[in-house]
């Protein structure tokens, strides 16, 4: 059992979060192009090719967004971080860094399952992290400031949960069904809405 040994706070972790979160945001932009030289019939079909890529970077924006208002609400009360609540953290990071390439491959090749597989297995994965920090914080009460709240945090767990199942489910789905699975991911709008109502009446 790895010991639990407080190694300062945990401002250059958020920071660090910022920072990566930011430029994998910035990094989805950079695939939006249309080239120069085109006449006004190709401007226009090149317009209506970004289309895909315009919906693409926008799922990927509110994915990156939530996970990383979700990470500042999971440091909000820790005064104390140790090697494990590190490394764990700076995994879902490497995740989130990475999200830009499932990306391209929703836009470019959208219709391949495979595609909205490895998507789903990425924010799957980042989930998974998070989920984790949520658990591992809640067993090692020394690193916050104040005793957290039991209902807080098992609505937290609920919530990363969710997303890890959710988009679990999307792989066999998307293998099955083709990338129609994708409106499966639906689903979280009423979940996360549910209970995040519940977290804010319970803090």
């Amino acid at each position: 059992m790895w010991k639990s040994i407080p190694d300062g706070g945990p401002e250059r972790l958020v920071a660090l979060a910022d920072g990566v979160f930011a430029i994998a945001i910035t990094l989805l932009v950079l695939d939006l192009t249309v080239p120069r030289g085109l006449d006004s019939a190709q401007y226009h079909e090149a317009l209506r090719e970004l289309l895909p890529d315009l919906g693409a970077y926008a799922l990927s924006v509110a994915v990156l967004g939530s996970f990383w208002r979700d990470h500042r609400r999971i440091f909000r009360a820790v005064r104390q971080v140790d090697g494990q609540v590190v490394a764990l953290a700076v995994l879902g990071l490497g995740v989130a860094a990475l999200l830009p390439f499932p990306t391209r491959l929703i836009s470019d090749y959208g219709d391949e399952p495979a595609s909205v597989a490895i998507y789903a297995a990425a924010v799957a994965a980042l989930g998974a992290t998070h989920l984790a920090l949520v658990v591992l914080l809640a067993r090692r009460p020394w690193l916050h400031g104040e005793e957290p709240s039991k209902v807080g945090t098992a609505l937290d767990a609920l919530d990363g949960a969710t997303t890890v199942v959710i988009f679990l489910l999307t792989i066999p789905l998307a293998l099955l069904i083709g990338s129609a699975a994708v409106w499966w991911w639906l689903v979280l709008i009423p979940a996360k809405t549910a209970i995040g109502r519940r977290a804010r009446k319970a803090r």
